[in-house]
């Protein structure tokens, strides 16, 4: 069993050993499931949308609630820019190409 064991970790050696070439990968899922937790918890509660397009919407405005929180944007804000069309809040691709970067 060891062997076998032993064997897989060879087979993987590349993919393992990823993270020292690559730091800025993460070494856990947690920021995946965190980021899946909200849908769950609303899921659980309303039993799920009537139709597609309210589930399209309520993914829609989930996502970009998770973006703000993520780019340090007010989301209420981020929507009444959005709506006001004022332009004080800058796209939120804009963010995140200014954070990539």
């Amino acid at each position: 069993m060891l062997d076998r064991l032993l064997r897989r970790i060879r087979q993987h050696k590349g993919d393992l050993l990823r993270v020292l070439t690559r730091p800025d990968m993460p070494l856990h899922t947690n920021a995946s499931e965190t980021d899946i937790r909200d849908y769950v918890k609303v899921r659980k509660i309303s039993g799920g949308t009537r139709s597609d397009l309210g589930r399209q919407c309520r993914d829609t405005f989930a996502s970009l609630k998770k973006t703000c929180r993520k780019l340090g944007v007010s989301f209420w804000a981020y929507l009444t820019d959005r709506l006001s069309a004022t332009g004080l809040v800058p796209p939120l691709a804009d963010l995140i190409r200014q954070r990539a970067a």
